[in-house]
């Protein structure tokens, strides 16, 4: 999941102005990235800092999470709960502008995640999105 545009060689979120940017603290750092056949296969670690949110959002290709450390809680643009991620839980989101969502650290300790994102080559980590109406984000 990407928290906003980064600036791909340093992995450090953007300055770009965002719809519903990721609160302060909340930061990603590039692990590994190699383009294979048209993708863009990056590894990144993201830090959320409790109380902190990713911004709303979504993605141009899917990707795969690993929650290393405290609870992830994610919602869609309903406004509902689709997932709570503790530490050791997977979870994955697919592609595309009907899965705007947003990722929530509404625990006490540090949500770190290992995140694996494939992405068509050049492709930002996630697009921005607004709010679609949630008394959050």
């Amino acid at each position: 999941m990407n928290l906003t545009r980064r600036q791909r060689g340093t992995g450090s979120v953007g300055t770009a102005a965002r719809a519903t940017p990721p609160d302060p603290g909340v930061e990603g750092k590039v692990l590994w990235q190699r383009t294979v056949g048209g993708k863009d296969l990056t590894l990144r670690e993201i830090h959320l800092p409790p109380g902190t949110d990713t911004g709303w959002h979504y993605h141009d290709g899917p990707l795969y999470a690993w929650v290393r450390s405290g609870t992830l809680s994610h919602f869609d643009a309903t406004c509902a709960a689709d997932g709570v991620y503790p530490a050791g839980h997977l979870l994955d989101e697919p592609s595309g502008s009907g899965h705007v969502h947003i990722g929530r650290n509404l625990g006490s300790t540090e949500v770190v995640l290992d995140v694996l994102y494939v992405l068509p080559a050049g492709s930002p980590f996630a697009e921005d999105a607004p709010n679609p109406g949630c008394p959050f984000g």
